[in-house]
């Protein structure tokens, strides 16, 4: 195990215990001295749910809540489920299965009413939603939207954050205004793969030296994630289990200690509640 000295947090991936590296990817993560994850549901298609109405979504969220318990025996902290929605499904309802886009809203918004039962029983810790980041029909864009919206009324009743998957922008205010119409602090939306500056939301910055040093020198707050996606079909998509807790070392020899403290202790704390220093002990 190497020893970092600091919570390590990887804020947004994926495990696949059926088809991908599963509890292997976890393993590590917590040798490279990583600590804590954020782990969000994989696309309900990918584990083979191609819902008709809300409750199909249970079975995702019980398959991804398994598949976390198992990885917080592995590291020396915990590991916490994000559920939620892909906003990509939309596209898949629409253009795959005939639905209109009125109809997919409803069936996504209601997906998002049933992730919110797990956060407000504490079984998972925060929401999921977003929009599709490439081009749609205003129709879909606008039905899109009105998931996204829900999803933060969701998150002001339940208490807890919610992190998107949206087009990459630096300036994401009117989406943080949202939120606040909807009772959710803009601070508590967290915008995933980000880059090293983002207004509006808290950027999850994708852990990459360029955009980590922007980041850090920011002094605003942050996190990081690697979007370990967990697919043997895509072994080099995005960054793989081991980059966090890499980062935080060489952000640490470049002499980042703020900005490291920032990303793994003080804004996962102010964004969702969590003490990343007293859950070190398994707690």
């Amino acid at each position: 195990m190497t020893d970092l000295d600091t919570p390590v947090l990887d804020n947004h991936l994926h495990i696949d215990p059926d088809n991908g590296r599963g509890i292997e990817a976890v393993q590590d993560f917590a040798r490279l001295g990583g600590t804590h994850l954020l782990v969000v549901n994989k696309p309900s298609w990918h584990l083979g749910v191609e819902p008709e109405v809300g409750e199909d979504f249970r079975a995702v969220f019980e398959r991804t809540i398994e598949v976390v318990d198992r990885a917080s025996e592995v590291v020396d902290g915990t590991a916490w489920p994000v559920l939620g929605v892909h906003p990509g499904l939309v596209t898949r309802l629409v253009d795959d299965r005939g639905f209109a886009p009125e109809d997919a809203r409803d069936l996504m918004q209601a997906g998002i009413d049933v992730a919110a039962e797990y956060v407000a029983d504490g079984a998972a810790v925060a929401l999921k939603s977003g929009r599709p980041h490439y081009d749609v029909s205003e129709a879909v864009w606008d039905a899109s939207n009105d998931v996204m919206r829900h999803t933060f009324a969701r998150g002001a009743d339940a208490d807890c954050a919610v992190q998107l998957h949206t087009e990459a922008s630096e300036e994401m205010t009117a989406v943080a205004e949202w939120a606040e119409a909807a009772g959710l602090p803009r601070h508590r939306v967290v915008k995933h793969y980000a880059g090293g500056r983002l207004v509006g939301p808290t950027p999850s910055v994708m852990s990459e030296k360029e955009r980590l040093t922007v980041a850090a020198e920011s002094g605003e707050p942050f996190l990081m994630e690697t979007d370990f996606v967990d697919d043997p079909d895509r072994p080099g998509a995005v960054l793989g289990p081991k980059t966090v807790p890499r980062r935080v070392r060489w952000m640490l020899e470049e002499g980042y200690d703020d900005a490291v403290e920032r990303a793994h202790v003080t804004t996962p704390g102010r964004v969702y509640g969590l003490d990343t220093v007293a859950t070190l002990d398994g707690d």
